[in-house]
């Protein structure tokens, strides 16, 4: 779970501006730490259906983020892409 601290730091990372807090950049980044939280939750916990679950409804949430930050600004997506770590 993300504590308020370390989301408090992933959007001073990839913000806009000094208030920005639900641009696709910023959610993007968010869910991308969560899932990575998650992610290191089930290698531990691998009977765990039910968070896995979620981690892919996560996952899916992100993808369609994803294309629509490629679709409006291709500049954006390779910024926050390189910034969160995404592979494509």
């Amino acid at each position: 779970m993300l504590t308020k601290r370390k989301k408090q730091t992933v959007v001073k990372t990839i913000q806009r501006h000094a208030k920005d807090t639900g641009s696709s950049e910023v959610q993007i980044a968010l869910l991308t730490k969560k899932i990575d939280e998650l992610a290191s939750h089930l290698k531990k916990n691998r009977k765990d259906k039910h968070s896995r679950r979620g981690l892919l409804q996560m996952v899916a949430d992100r993808h369609k983020m994803v294309r629509y930050l490629k679709r409006k600004n291709e500049d954006k997506y390779k910024i926050v892409a390189k910034k969160v770590g995404l592979k494509k």
